[in-house]
């Protein structure tokens, strides 16, 4: 590729020369592979010396909760990106890998914004495809969409330039976004922690529309339906419930599905019946239940826990953070940990262990108050989930 081409697109020759020198590859890299390698559980973000803290500390990378069908969302922020001398490209790839390992066994999505790149800080064409050829099927297999928000000439030029290492499953998967309103097809903005740079962005580009060209605007949240069991508090699903049962309806349903097969219906978010059996599609029920959990207005394990959770360092106080849980979400957690141990003891055929069932739970049993998960944040959360999972016997009795 010429560097006149590359000048063509935005860069200046300098950093078009430097585009052309060959990469060192990243297996010739010395960088950590695990991302969460000597992470210190004494602290809720990375500490000064651990090995990506230079890469963690800018929130290029975040991992924001569960899209509308259920998939675990991860969020790249071009506009947090340093300019090209104070970021290792090098280690931004292998931290977005570290991230993405821990999802890319399951349907996940991935949002790029894309305002705010600029040639102070946009990596060489040459990182970008190493970048594109470093990611495997692994990768590529289960991210089921590619949101590009906010995309310019540069970026659709960009994609015309890869298509012929871009396979056409892959394209597929690929969605131009332009303004931040057409995202609530996907996913809550709310949850993503836009920048503000970036809702600036969006809030200039809505204004210098006609008004007759105005993108549609997201419609105020309804007031909950008497019948509605998202997003509503487990205390007052439990005053609903006529045998005051504190294990929402919803959970058992879902539960007892899953469990056995049997005939169990659920009310949706309207209050309509919908009958597993009929259906008979286990993945809905298990998207129902982690959705569920993740829309409740406070997670399972209450924002009380997290810093303590966050922070989760002796397996000997579990069961005390457990017991100081609201009856609610007490009898909740038993019931669902119950559950996932039940499942866990069938690893062998169905290759959920505790571990793995940490990894798609333990997010939505746990997030701050800000809905955002960093990376740090993930691997207590996860462990903590796994512990309860391994000693569910003592701490359940």
């Amino acid at each position: 590729m010429s560097s006149d081409l590359l000048v063509d697109l935005g860069e200046d020759p300098a950093t078009a020369q430097l585009g052309q020198l060959k990469l060192t590859t990243i297996e010739d890299q010395q960088w950590p592979t695990d991302v969460s390698q000597d992470f210190n559980a004494g602290s809720p973000h990375l500490p000064w010396d651990h090995p990506y803290y230079d890469i963690a500390r800018h929130q290029i990378i975040e991992v924001a909760g569960d899209d509308n069908f259920g998939r675990k969302v991860i969020v790249f922020n071009a506009c947090r990106m340093p300019p090209h001398h104070q970021l290792d490209h090098h280690k931004l790839l292998m931290y977005l890998k570290g991230t993405l390992d821990q999802y890319v066994e399951s349907d996940y999505t991935l949002i790029y914004f894309h305002h705010g790149l600029t040639s102070e800080n946009k990596p060489s064409l040459s990182w970008l495809r190493d970048a594109y050829r470093e990611f495997d099927r692994k990768y590529k297999k289960n991210i089921k969409a590619l949101y590009i928000v906010h995309p310019t000439m540069f970026i659709k030029t960009l994609l015309i330039l890869f298509k012929p290492l871009i396979s056409f499953k892959f394209g597929r998967k690929i969605n131009y976004v332009s303004y931040l309103s057409e995202l609530e097809a996907v996913v809550k903005c709310d949850q993503l922690m836009i920048p503000a740079r970036v809702r600036e962005y969006d809030n200039k580009l809505r204004a210098s529309l006609k008004p007759s060209a105005q993108p549609p605007t997201s419609p105020p949240r309804s007031p909950p339906l008497p019948n509605q069991v998202f997003g509503v508090p487990l205390a007052v699903l439990r005053q609903r419930d006529p045998d005051g049962d504190p294990v929402p309806v919803v959970m058992r349903d879902t539960i007892s599905f899953l469990s056995e097969q049997g005939n169990a219906n659920t009310k949706l978010s309207g209050g309509e019946t919908v009958g597993f059996r009929e259906m008979e599609d286990v993945h809905l029920a298990a998207v129902i239940l982690k959705t569920f959990l993740r829309e409740l207005p406070e997670p399972l394990l209450t924002y009380q826990l997290y810093n303590d959770i966050v922070n989760f360092a002796c397996k000997s106080e579990h069961i005390s953070l457990v017991e100081s849980l609201p009856e609610e979400n007490l009898a909740s957690l038993r019931y669902l940990i119950t559950f996932l141990a039940q499942v866990s003891a069938n690893s062998e055929v169905n290759k959920m262990t505790n571990s793995n069932l940490a990894v798609v739970f333990g997010p939505n049993l746990l997030w701050g108050r800000d809905n955002a998960m960093s990376l740090s944040a993930i691997g207590p959360i996860n462990n903590f989930t796994r512990t309860l999972l391994d000693q569910q016997h003592l701490v359940f009795t």
